[in-house]
């Protein structure tokens, strides 16, 4: 007696097949690379747009990096993408998917600089730091070089743009999540998802390296981009 068992990538959609197989490549590449003294965090993540570290093409890149130090970040990414990734593609079609996902990712990283140039703004009167040697040894300082240096890396603006088109596309799916016992509503889901980044945002808290509100933009532009399109409630397509 013969049997037959599906592979679990038997369904993924082009555009999520793609997009995994090119997020574990960088993945391997800089993890690799990472063990001999090459660094491509620095290269491919994304800055602040006035750092010496900035480059255009960081803006696309950044949203292949993952810390290769750790490897529940890109876990938890292409985990997401794969369970919500197929299902929207289907819905939405290839070509406006895989424009919704880099509109996406593309969104959180500009919120994230809005962000921080206002923190900037907050601190110095301007956007941009042009004299560091005025403020040498002041209480600014520090802060400014961690917006500066600090790299922004990873899937998860475009992640959170998926998980809000999900919620909206399909709000009464229940979904099971880690920790909580019973299954949960998507949109319940999402909007846990956004209360928790929003305080942890504004909360600021020491040691906290996550770029939050990269990921509010990410949900933000999902958002719009839903609304814009005029796509509509889609439950029934579980029916």
């Amino acid at each position: 007696m013969s049997y037959y068992r599906q592979s679990p990538f038997a369904n993924l959609t082009p555009v999520v097949k793609n997009l995994l197989i090119i997020n574990v490549i960088f993945y391997l590449a800089t993890w690799v690379l990472h063990r001999v003294n090459i660094d491509l965090v620095v290269p491919l993540s994304a800055f602040y747009f006035d750092s010496s570290l900035f480059k255009p093409w960081q803006v696309i890149t950044y949203m292949f990096m993952h810390d290769p130090t750790s490897l529940w970040h890109i876990l938890f990414n292409m985990f997401a993408l794969y369970v919500f990734g197929p299902t929207l593609e289907h819905t939405m079609g290839s070509k406006r998917f895989f424009n919704f996902y880099f509109i996406t990712g593309i969104g959180a990283l500009l919120t994230n600089m809005l962000v921080q140039a206002i923190q900037i703004h907050s601190m110095t009167g301007a956007f941009t730091v042009t004299d560091w040697n005025s403020i040498m040894g002041s209480p600014v300082y520090e802060k400014l070089r961690e917006i500066y240096g600090t790299p922004i890396l990873g899937a998860s603006g475009a992640i959170f743009g998926l998980l809000v088109a999900f919620g909206m596309l399909f709000p009464n799916v229940e979904l099971l999540i880690m920790f909580i016992p019973i299954p949960v509503k998507a949109k319940y889901v999402v909007i846990g998802y956004v209360l928790v980044e929003l305080f942890s945002g504004f909360g600021q808290f020491t040691g906290d390296s996550v770029a939050h509100f990269a990921h509010l933009g990410g949900a933000l532009f999902g958002f719009i981009m839903i609304k814009i399109w005029g796509l509509n409630n889609r439950d029934n397509y579980y029916n």
